[in-house]
């Protein structure tokens, strides 16, 4: 135990502790200087506003400033935005990142997407029309004819053409309906004598009597 203790404090163990010390202190600085050339450690750029470019356009900029674009997933059509421009980015524009960092852009496509017409037969007006809201149509004009469903949707139009569930329309598209408006097209109009079916019979006999004669 003494021997041992004598070693910890003898001049060839701390020379050895000393050339251990040394050569660690050499690995972190080679460690560091490795890590600060690959990873351009304390150099930023600012990201420019690439909103409202082109692809292209952005590119160019992008690489001009040491950074590199990439297009994410496709973005809602915006009537604000060109086509096929720039319409969101991440990072933002002003931020610092490092050197190459990827700009995730979403490019503006050529226009609205098209939703499928839903099932609007037999549905009340107020459903109906929630009902296209919902999946991005316009509701036009409401068309009323006799129909003994008040508010019932009996059809559809589009640009005066009738239209069938299933079809497909760009989103905001204008949707006329046709609804009833709870008049039986079969009831006798004000005035009208209204004969029953045993009237109908009697004059129907009259009428054949009266031709045979």
């Amino acid at each position: 135990m003494m021997n041992f203790i004598k070693f910890l404090f003898s001049k060839t163990f701390l020379i050895q502790i000393g050339l251990a010390l040394v050569a660690l202190c050499l690995f972190i600085f080679i460690v560091l200087q490795w890590l600060d050339s690959t990873t351009n450690h304390g150099e930023f750029v600012v990201v420019p506003d690439l909103s409202k470019m082109s692809l292209r356009v952005a590119k160019e900029m992008t690489e001009k400033e040491t950074l590199r674009i990439e297009v994410s997933d496709s973005a809602e059509y915006n009537p604000n935005v060109p086509r096929y421009a720039v319409i969101s980015q991440e990072p933002k524009a002003g931020e610092h990142v490092k050197e190459h960092r990827k700009v995730y852009v979403r490019i503006n496509p050529s226009g609205y997407r098209k939703v499928t017409l839903p099932q609007l037969k037999q549905l009340t007006k107020r459903n109906a029309q929630a009902m296209l809201k919902a999946i991005g149509l316009e509701i036009g004009e409401v068309e009323y004819v006799d129909d003994i469903g008040k508010d019932m949707v009996l059809g559809a139009l589009h640009k005066g053409d009738t239209i069938y569930a299933g079809d497909k329309f760009q989103k905001t598209s204008v949707i006329d309906l046709i609804c009833g408006n709870g008049i039986d097209p079969d009831a006798p109009k004000f005035g009208e004598p209204v004969i029953d079916s045993l009237q109908q019979v009697k004059i129907d006999s009259i009428n054949t009597i009266n031709a045979g004669e």
